[in-house]
């Protein structure tokens, strides 16, 4: 049987965090992480409710969360064969996860990106910065890697011994390029699955804000050039 397990890391998604664990299909996996990476809500007490293992992560950064999640895993007894990462504002559809994961368990592919381009969008769930920033990111690893991905999308899953391979180091907006592109330099079988997408509950950290949309957009491009 394959051991399936999944990392949500979430930052004040008290509104959300309950129904992205509720729709994850509860047959397919074995433990939902959610890592609270230093929340001013409720966010921990409502991942508890609703049946998650909980864990607090201060160090504020996307990559900080991902790792304090794969360190819990690390240590146990009976690792997982597959992590799933996906976001905890209810912007992705958990319930589409065997989409995700079908290429691993079928066709032994290694890393599975869950493609918001390829998939159903709802008008506006993504920003103008978003969309030009997935163009220019995965045109310049097309470039300068020989990689033809169509997002950066944060559904996604991966051998877990292949995603310990990569040694990932990334602590905050760069983590999820960081993954494609040592995926490609160590030559790991990819693909990419359509997925759907909706307006997020709640407001973005990232995307939402001017700083924060201009700091994300700068760690890609520097994360690309980092690792030619």
């Amino acid at each position: 049987m394959t051991i399936i397990d999944v990392i949500i890391p979430a930052y004040n998604e008290q509104g959300s965090i309950g129904k992205v664990i509720k729709d994850i299909p509860a047959e397919l996996v074995r433990e939902v992480i959610v890592v609270d990476n230093n929340s001013t809500d409720q966010t921990y007490q409502n991942a508890l409710n609703a049946g998650a293992t909980v864990l607090q992560e201060e160090k504020q950064g996307y990559g900080y969360a991902c790792l304090k999640g794969i360190d819990l895993l690390k240590s146990k007894d009976i690792k997982p064969d597959i992590i799933v990462f996906l976001d905890g504002d209810f912007s992705d559809y958990p319930h589409e996860m065997p989409e995700v994961v079908n290429p691993i368990i079928e066709s032994n592919i290694d890393l599975v990106i869950g493609s918001r381009a390829l998939g159903l969008r709802e008008k506006g769930s993504m920003t103008p910065q978003q969309l030009f920033g997935n163009w220019l990111a995965t045109r310049l690893m097309r470039l300068f890697y020989g990689v033809k991905f169509t997002d950066l999308g944060p559904f996604r899953a991966v051998k877990f011994k292949k995603l310990l391979d990569m040694n990932m180091q990334d602590k905050t907006y760069g983590w999820t390029i960081e993954m494609q592109i040592k995926a490609a330099k160590n030559y790991l079988k990819t693909t990419e699955v359509p997925v759907s997408y909706r307006k997020r509950i709640g407001f973005s950290k990232v995307s939402g804000t001017v700083n924060g949309a201009i700091l994300a957009g700068i760690k890609i491009i520097y994360t690309i050039f980092k690792y030619l």
